[in-house]
């Protein structure tokens, strides 16, 4: 059964985000719009739905999953330490497409990190997706809503065409910019290590 399609209204997205917050209070999982791709969310909190989420993306379990949250004051709910180069990238660059690659705080469940004992994190620059983030209440996952090894969806009915069948709910706010995905930068031993060249260009 396919998953039910929500268009948000960007001047009263209350409904639309009613619905998802209601999907993830019971562990379920959503399609929802960032500021790259359509992103694939779960509570990162709540490991069975972590699991499925695996299941649906067909993720190696060594590969690890990063977090999207509304603002920078709430890194301190899952990082074990925020060091002096994480707060100046994160100032920079923050509401951006820069993940931050930090060492995972004791409530981050160990599946999110692939086993690194670390953790990915992000302000996305979408205004609307931090409105969601902080209607909800919660982080969500920001994997992008495909099939492991798949072009990542740009649409909501791209999304669907591959994984509406597995997923709850579908929040479809148009199309997202695409492009490069996030730069992703390793920060946990107080250096700066880039790990994927995206939409970020960081400065040697």
């Amino acid at each position: 059964m396919a998953a039910d399609i929500i268009k948000i209204d960007p001047a009263h997205p209350e409904f639309a985000f009613v619905r998802c917050r209601d999907v993830i209070s019971r562990g379920g999982v959503v399609i929802y719009p960032t500021d790259t791709f359509y992103g694939l969310g779960v509570d990162p909190a709540n490991a069975e739905a972590v699991k499925r989420l695996f299941s649906i993306k067909g993720r190696s379990v060594d590969q690890p999953i990063l977090l999207l949250i509304r603002d920078g004051i709430e890194v301190g709910n899952w990082v074990a330490e925020l060091n002096a180069e994480g707060r100046r990238l994160m100032a920079a660059y923050w509401p951006g497409p820069l993940t931050l690659v930090f060492t995972a705080g004791s409530r981050v469940l160990p599946l999110l990190t692939g086993g690194s004992g670390t953790i990915g994190i992000r302000v996305p620059g979408s205004e609307l997706t931090r409105q969601l983030l902080s209607f909800i209440g919660t982080a969500l996952t920001g994997t992008s809503a495909n099939r492991s090894g798949q072009e990542s969806p740009t649409t909501a009915e791209q999304a669907a065409s591959s994984l509406g069948s597995q997923v709850d709910l579908i929040l479809d706010a148009g199309a997202a910019p695409g492009g490069l995905p996030s730069t992703i930068a390793d920060v946990s031993t107080g250096r700066v290590c880039v790990i994927r060249e995206g939409a970020v260009r960081l400065s040697p």
